[in-house]
C-alpha cells in the first residue's frame, strides 16, 4: 500500500513567498550598506598605496612635490597622473575610488562620477586592465610653485596632518578657497565654485582623505573648511564653528550633517 504524497496548497505556497519577500525586504538595505562601507574601505585602501606612492616621490625629490599645473612645460607634463606615473603603474588600478566608477558622460550621481583626463600621456599609460578614468584629485595649493599660498616641500609643512594631499575628487585637482562656501545643489554642474569637486556625497556623507603626513582618515563634508589646505587658508573661515557658522548658512542638503 503506497502512502499518498500531500502537496502544498496555493495558501500555503503564498505564504512562503511573502515571508521570502518580507526577510527581502529586510536584508536587501543591509545588504547595500555592506557593499557601500566595503566600497569606502576598498577606497581607503587605494588611498594607502597612494601614501607610499607619494611619500617614494618626495623622498626622490628632496622633499618636493610635483611642480603642478602653473610651471612652464605645461599642465599634463607636471600634473600628479604624469608625474607619478613611475610610481604607480606597477601597482595596479589605483586612480579609481570603487564607489565612483561611472565615466562623466554617463548620467548618474555626482559622486558617482569618475573623471577622463585626456591631457597627452595619459591616455597612452593605462595598463590593459584599466580605464581611461580617475576619481582621486590632488590639492593643488601643494606643488613647487612659486608663491606665498603654495606647500612646496613635505619637509618644511607645519602640521601635515591638517593639510590634504590627496582625496575622493571629481576632477583630477582642486583649488579650494576659504572665502567661498558649499554648493548650493551638491554637484552643481553650474558651480564655478571649486568646492563641489570635493564637497559630495562618496561614502555616506563622507569622503576619504590622504594628508601631508601620509595619515588617512574618513573625512565629514562640514569638516573641509577646517584644514589648513594653503599656507594662507584661514581654518576659523564663516564656514567652521569657529568662524561662526549658524546651521541656518549651510545649503539645505548639508544641513543635518556633523558640524566641525
Amino acid at each position: 500500500m503506497t502512502t499518498a504524497r500531500r502537496a502544498f496548497t496555493l495558501i500555503e505556497l503564498l505564504v512562503v513567498v511573502a515571508i521570502i519577500a518580507l526577510l527581502m525586504s529586510v536584508l536587501l538595505p543591509s545588504l547595500h550598506r555592506a557593499r557601500k562601507q566595503a566600497r569606502a574601505v576598498a577606497c581607503l585602501s587605494n588611498l594607502k598605496q597612494w601614501s607610499y606612492i607619494w611619500h617614494m616621490y618626495t623622498e626622490d625629490n628632496n622633499g618636493k612635490f610635483n611642480p603642478g599645473n602653473t610651471t612652464t612645460g605645461g599642465a599634463a607634463a607636471n600634473d600628479w597622473p604624469i608625474i607619478l606615473m613611475p610610481y604607480y603603474l606597477a601597482r595596479g588600478a589605483l586612480t579609481v575610488c570603487p564607489a565612483a566608477t561611472r565615466p562623466m558622460n554617463i548620467p548618474g550621481e555626482w559622486a558617482t562620477r569618475a573623471w577622463s583626463w585626456d591631457k597627452q600621456g595619459w591616455s597612452n599609460i593605462k595598463d590593459k586592465n584599466t580605464e581611461d578614468i580617475g576619481s582621486y584629485g590632488e590639492n593643488e595649493w601643494i606643488c613647487d610653485n612659486v608663491g606665498e599660498s603654495f606647500w612646496r616641500n613635505r619637509n618644511t609643512i607645519k602640521n601635515p596632518a591638517n593639510v590634504p594631499l590627496f582625496f575622493d575628487c571629481a576632477y583630477v585637482d582642486v583649488y579650494p578657497s576659504a572665502t567661498a562656501g558649499p554648493p548650493i545643489i551638491e554637484g552643481d554642474p553650474s558651480s564655478l565654485n571649486e568646492w563641489v569637486l570635493v564637497c559630495m556625497n562618496r561614502h555616506n556623507w563622507y569622503v576619504n582623505h590622504l594628508f601631508a603626513d601620509m595619515s588617512l582618515r574618513k573625512v565629514g563634508l562640514k569638516e573641509l573648511w577646517t584644514f589648513k589646505w594653503n599656507r594662507t587658508f584661514n581654518t576659523a573661515n564663516v564656514w567652521t564653528t569657529a568662524g561662526g557658522v549658524a546651521p541656518d548658512n549651510w545649503p539645505a542638503w548639508m544641513r543635518s550633517l556633523k558640524d566641525y
